[in-house]
């Protein structure tokens, strides 16, 4: 399979190739299609169904498997391999049931307005970055879960373009990403706005 990955991109490694569901695949391009066809089926099942616990490790788990589970075996499960971003893969699950108790305290006590509770979240997701792959997609996906179930608000717009590819778009997010790295989340707050 020809993986060319965009910049920020966080590569696979060869045992978590090996668990790619559709044998057909054998581009970059396919296996995106794949995947966002997987994610759009999520999308509609979380639609129909509106989750209740959503700052839960099972939850996090579940969703990564509803949005990759047609394509990778490893869909759900967290990653066993330290990557170009991320928490060392032994401290996942502490750091993310952290986050969740986090989040739970910002939102009961207030701490934040919604919209950069939801930013923060998002950020501190990304970072521990739990799966081998899909953790933006993903994030995005629970940040705005949290928007809709906890606040009652509409999604983000994530910079109404795409993400998966680099261009301008990608490169907007990911230096958001960098100025959260540094606390600084109103870069954050205005792209997942835009």
């Amino acid at each position: 399979m020809d993986l060319k990955y965009p910049n920020g991109a966080t590569p696979l490694d060869k045992n978590e190739t090996e668990g790619l569901i559709p044998t057909n695949i054998t581009t970059r391009e396919e296996l995106d299609r794949w995947e966002q066809d997987n994610i759009n089926e999520a999308i509609v099942r979380l639609e129909r169904r509106s989750p209740k616990d959503i700052l839960t490790e099972q939850f996090i788990k579940r969703l990564h498997k509803q949005m990759f589970g047609n394509v990778w075996q490893w869909a759900g499960r967290f990653r066993q391999s330290e990557k170009n971003i991320g928490v060392p893969w032994h401290r996942i699950p502490t750091d993310l049931k952290s986050l969740c108790d986090d989040a739970r305290f910002w939102i009961e006590k207030e701490t934040y307005p919604q919209e950069e509770i939801a930013v923060r979240f998002h950020h501190r997701l990304v970072s521990i970055h739990p799966f081998p792959n899909g953790n933006g997609r993903h994030a995005r996906l629970m940040t705005d879960v949290l928007l809709e179930i906890i606040f009652k608000k509409s999604r983000f717009s994530w910079g109404s373009g795409d993400l998966i590819n680099s261009g301008d778009c990608r490169r907007r997010y990911i230096d958001a990403l960098h100025a959260a790295d540094k606390f600084d989340y109103g870069p954050l707050l205005q792209f997942a706005k835009s």
